[in-house]
This record gives structure tokens, sequence and C-alpha cells, in this order.
């Protein structure tokens, strides 16, 4: 059967073509360290599994759930965000949870753009803003994020690149993959060019709860302007990620539009996920800071490899990656990641994949834990002075 043109635009994913590299090198006996992935390796909190081991015994959880959502989500969402954003949203009009933050973004693009319609995407970024574009024929201009700016848009480049048919400004902050935070008047400046244009700005915010203490929002940058969607996730800070709970906040004109098209896609999340999210959402600080205190300790362990593999980086990033320059003896970020794999047995992500603005940098996850980065930083202390970079 043919298939239909719209799948000839995207590839398979970098990573699931990756895995299986990595899966034949495990079967010859190579034990490969795999620090390419963003997936928590700790476990949730013990109150949230056994929130989702109760509730599943209701007969009731076994039911369809409402497309929005059950109250006592909406509330938990609203309340967290206040809590942590000062970000008031209205539990009923202004958030709609989400089967992971990433059916998101097909969402969002599927309720305002038609075909031809413009969208601005962050290079580097993550991938899965063009993927869905290119899936609905949309016209992608990328915008360029580059250290010497500090990963921030430039606004005359933005400027350029708009037109009449400019619908979306994706963007990420914090950061992935670079880790940058964006300030409250970074965000509030982007936030008012959006306004000046008359855009919808979209932010992807996952992972401003790790190894971040600045912690904001786009929603509360400028109450003046209503056309702002920010994206949320409980994959990266509550140790979710295969549980797949996300929202999105927004005024309820757009939120309702958004509703038009995820309730043609499913129909509501099993109750004692639902339930389950409220238990994390409403832990005390304590959890965020000692999970923000392993991930510490894995990072120093990470830059002690990179001081050693000669690379440079920025150590105050946050989000559960670390971005580094590769040494200028490799022509791009591809070849070191196979030096890294075939040489080292360590997988890292070549900083490519996010954009041709990532071609000299490398994203190492925090996403394994202490004794495995201990190997990782000892086969390259070993090696190095046997197998030197180049």
């Amino acid at each position: 059967m043919k298939p239909a043109n719209r799948i000839n635009q995207v590839h398979e994913y970098y990573f699931s073509i990756k895995l299986k590299e990595i899966k034949a090198l495990q079967n010859q006996g190579i034990a490969i360290i795999n620090l390419g992935i963003g997936s928590p390796d700790l476990p949730p909190h013990p109150d949230v599994i056994s929130e989702l081991n109760k509730t599943s015994h209701d007969p009731e959880s076994n039911m369809y759930q409402p497309y929005r959502g059950i109250n006592e989500l909406k509330d938990a969402f609203s309340n967290w965000y206040n809590r942590i954003y000062h970000a008031a949203l209205n539990p009923e009009k202004e958030i709609l949870p989400l089967i992971g933050s990433k059916e998101g973004i097909t969402h969002i693009s599927m309720a305002f753009c038609n075909p031809g319609d413009r969208v601005l995407i962050p290079n580097p970024g993550y991938p899965a803003y063009a993927s869905v574009s290119k899936l609905l024929n949309l016209d992608i201009q990328y915008y360029n994020l580059i250290e010497e700016n500090n990963w921030l848009p430039d606004f005359n480049e933005l400027e350029s690149l708009c037109n009449e048919r400019c619908k979306i400004l994706w963007m990420n902050y914090p950061h992935m993959p670079t880790g940058k935070v964006a300030s409250r008047e970074n965000l509030r400046d982007i936030v008012m060019w959006a306004k000046y244009r008359n855009i919808l700005l979209v932010n992807d915010n996952p992972y401003s709860l790790i190894l971040n203490d600045a912690r904001v929002s786009a929603l509360n940058c400028l109450n003046e302007y209503q056309d702002i969607i920010e994206l949320n996730s409980l994959s990266k800070s509550f140790n979710m990620s295969g549980w797949r709970i996300g929202m999105l906040g927004g005024n309820e004109e757009n939120i309702n539009h958004i509703l038009k098209v995820k309730s043609n896609f499913d129909s509501g999340m099993y109750k004692p996920i639902q339930l389950a999210a409220v238990k994390a959402l409403n832990l005390d600080t304590t959890w965020v800071q000692n999970l923000n205190y392993e991930y510490n300790q894995r990072k120093q362990l990470i830059l002690s490899m990179l001081d050693l593999l000669e690379c440079s980086y920025s150590s105050d990033g946050s989000g559960l990656f670390v971005w580094a320059k590769i040494p200028e003896s490799f022509s791009n970020a591809y070849e070191f990641a196979d030096y890294l794999l075939y040489v080292l047995g360590i997988f890292a992500a070549p900083g490519s994949i996010f954009g041709n603005n990532g071609n000299s940098y490398i994203r190492v996850s925090l996403c394994a834990n202490q004794e495995t980065l201990n190997e990782a930083l000892n086969r390259v202390t070993v090696l190095k002075q046997t197998l030197p970079c180049k």
C-alpha cells in the first residue's frame, strides 16, 4: 500500500535508529553506557505509586473519563502553577490535561494552523516541533539560537522571518538541549514581540524544576496579551515519563479550540493515573530538593568526564542534560559521538539532531546512576592516554 505523501516529510527518529545500533553492539558483548536519552531512571515518589495501586481497585476507574480531565487534576495543576510560577490559572477554563505534553504540540498545531501557514521554530530545538509541522504541511522557518547570543532569539531575525501567514512562535525555556534558563525579562521581551506581531506564543516548559531556581512561566510575563500557551509535564520533574501526564495552560477561548482537536483523538486518561498525578503535584519541596541533589552529584561526574575529553561547557545550565562543545580536533558532533560510542562504549547525543546550530556540540544525559557515571569517567580516564581524542 502506498503511504500518504505527508510521511515523506519525516524520517525515523534518530534515537530509534541509534538504539538499534547500540543493541547490535550489546549483542556482540560490548557494554554500552547510555547517556543519550533523557528518560528519568529514578522512581516516582512512593505515595504516587501507592495512589495508583489503591485507586486502580475502584470500579469507576475503568470507565471513560472527562475529555478535559478530572476536576481534582485540574485543581492540582492550578495550585501547582500558582505555587511554583505565581501564575493564576482558572482550573476549569484555562487548563487542559494532556496524555503527555508531546501530544499538545500536535493538537496546538492542528487547532491554529492551516497548510502553508508559517511557524517559527528554534535551532537548536526539540525535533517534535518541526516533525509535526512537516506532517501538517506548514511553512517552517528556523530562528537561530547561538552561544554568542546566550541561546536567546535575535529579534531582528525574528522580524525578518515573520510574514502575514505567521501563526506560531515555538520556544522552550528552560531550553532543551542547551539548558539555557531565560529570565523573566527575557521571556517578557519575547512575549512583547509576539504581541506586537499578533502571533500565538507557545512555551514548552517541562524542565523548570530540574537544577533551576529561576522558575518562571510565560503565562505571567505580560497580562495584556492573551495568546500565550504553555506546555508542562510530570515526566521530568516527577520521574513519570512513561505515565504520559502533561498539561497546557492558556485562555479559555484557545483551550476550547484545542479541545475540539483533542476530543477527537482520545477519550480521557485512566483515572488512577490522574489521581496519582494529583498526589505528585501536591508533594512538598523536599521531593524536588532531593531530586536536584542527586542530579547535581551526577552532573559533577559528567563535567569531570567532559574535562578529560577536552570539551567546553557552561556549568549553570538547567534540565536533565549537559550541553558541551566538542574538541576542535573533531569535524562535527556525529564524528565525536561515534568516537565516544565505538572507542569508549559511551552513547551521547550529537547536537546536530537538534539543528545545524548544534553541529559542534554534544548532549549528555543525567539519567544514569552515579555508579554508571563513575564507570564512564573511569573509561575516559584509563583510555585517554592510549586512545587520545585525536
